[in-house]
């Protein structure tokens, strides 16, 4: 590991560990699957061109996949932040009169709908990751086998840490239509993943 990332790896260390409470599980989860699909990415090019294996093709598609994923679950991870620091936000305003009141009101809503959208994207995404863990796992370079078994857990752990920040969310939230919905998509990942 060069300096660099080791210095950057420990700066969102510290960043978890703050006391604002805004960076955590969701992000952290986030952070997991992003680096599930690096690591995806790296065991598909060490297999590209490996005898007995898929075409070279095959694997090319796969880290293209995963570094798409990668990216999208690096982001989420900064977007997840934001939906919670939205709550906070909209939690610490005046309510005081009755406009105040229906307005923080509001503002508390639509922060607690995107708190728990953003992390059911993220769990998609993070599924994504598990998919091509499973399906690289049908042929590749077996000397990766605890590589892609870190990325396989890895994803796993990104997908609980992404529902379960969906499902603290949805006692909240007073769509009903949309509870239904999140509730729904959670219990379809969950009977993907066997959990």
């Amino acid at each position: 590991m060069t300096q660099e990332l080791q210095r950057n790896i420990d700066a969102f260390l510290k960043v978890l560990d703050a006391n604002d409470f805004t960076t955590g599980g969701g992000t952290a989860s986030c952070i997991a699957g992003s680096m599930a699909a690096g690591m995806v990415g790296m065991v598909a090019q060490l297999s590209r061109g490996k005898k007995d294996l898929l075409p070279a093709k095959v694997y090319e598609e796969m880290a293209d996949q995963a570094k798409i994923l990668q990216k999208q679950l690096f982001d989420g991870g900064a977007e997840d932040t934001l939906a919670f620091k939205k709550v906070s936000d909209a939690f610490n305003l005046p309510k005081f009169t009755d406009d105040e009141k229906a307005a923080r009101s509001h503002a508390i809503q639509q922060g607690l709908e995107e708190a728990a959208r953003v992390p059911m994207r993220n769990a998609q995404y993070c599924l994504a990751v598990h998919r091509l863990c499973i399906k690289l796992a049908e042929k590749y370079n077996t000397n990766c086998a605890s590589d892609l078994y870190s990325a396989k857990m890895l994803a796993q752990t990104g997908i609980h840490g992404c529902l379960a920040n969906v499902e603290i969310n949805l006692p909240s939230i007073k769509d009903k239509d949309l509870v239904s919905e999140l509730s729904g998509q959670v219990e379809e990942i969950k009977g993907k993943l066997n959990l």
